[in-house]
């Protein structure tokens, strides 16, 4: 942690993240930050929300939400619902319903793109990843999608290694030319927030974190987003969800930079 904060860059993106989900939306949640994120805004603001964990679960209240996994049952108790995959990816985010897709990334691009399966080095050698799970349903179909990344050269790119969940493709219309709904409305990095510039789509900068200069930002990228006049710098976190994080959520830092 900062000895300058009191709290942790990871608490601020938890926080940031929460900020993003309203009380009463349907919200398709994936492994690691969003997690503590959406139960973050569940504990808080949101307590009509809806969460829904792509394996079936849906709004459990977690004897322990830092465990291993969303397989882990731990996480499942007192869900209102235990179904499978094909009904929550088919039946409800295939026709429309999730309003909000919350997931990490391991690379993205300038327009919202996500890599999730493989990278490269200039040595031409590659290392595999988790790849999609729900990831690519949620990206094509949720209304929105929140995206969680660190913020690093390697993981900010003008393209990615590998497509595995469509952001806005190439910019432009070309998401609504394939008939996918929504699309990235926000990412959310260790030293940023990002949102995409309504005509080209291209990742432009919402804020920048306290203690965090432009400089820092954008040497830290592979591209340069759209930075406007004014850049305000991020809310921090409150004590009380400084507290829900540490002592209820994530005690054990089980998603703490995850």
């Amino acid at each position: 942690m900062n000895n300058d904060l009191d709290y942790s860059p990871f608490e601020l993106m938890a926080a940031a993240g929460a900020r993003e989900l309203k009380n009463g939306e349907i919200v398709g949640v994936g492994l690691g930050l969003p997690v503590v994120s959406a139960f973050l805004a569940k504990r808080t603001h949101a307590p009509h929300m809806t969460i829904l964990f792509e394996l079936g679960v849906v709004d459990p209240e977690p004897l322990e939400v830092g465990v291993h996994g969303l397989s882990d049952p731990r996480i499942w108790y007192r869900a209102t619902i235990h179904t499978s995959f094909v009904d929550m990816l088919g039946t409800v985010l295939h026709k429309g319903l999730i309003d909000v897709g919350f997931l990490g990334a391991l690379e993205i691009d300038m327009y919202g793109n996500i890599n999730t399966t493989l990278l490269g080095d200039p040595n031409g050698k590659f290392r595999r990843f988790t790849g999609s799970g729900g990831g690519n349903d949620i990206a094509s179909n949720a209304k929105r999608t929140v995206i969680t990344i660190r913020h690093e050269v390697r993981k900010l790119n003008e393209t990615v290694c590998f497509l595995t969940n469509p952001g806005y493709l190439g910019g432009g219309d070309q998401r609504e030319k394939l008939g996918l709904r929504g699309g990235p409305s926000r990412v959310i990095t260790d030293k940023a927030i990002f949102d995409f510039e309504p005509e080209s789509k291209c990742m432009r900068l919402v804020s920048i974190h306290p203690n965090t200069t432009l400089d820092d930002v954008l040497a830290n990228m592979n591209f340069k987003p759209i930075v406007p006049a004014n850049l305000p710098f991020t809310a921090p976190p409150t004590a009380e969800q400084v507290r829900l994080i540490r002592y209820e959520i994530d005690p054990n830092k089980d998603y703490a930079g995850v």
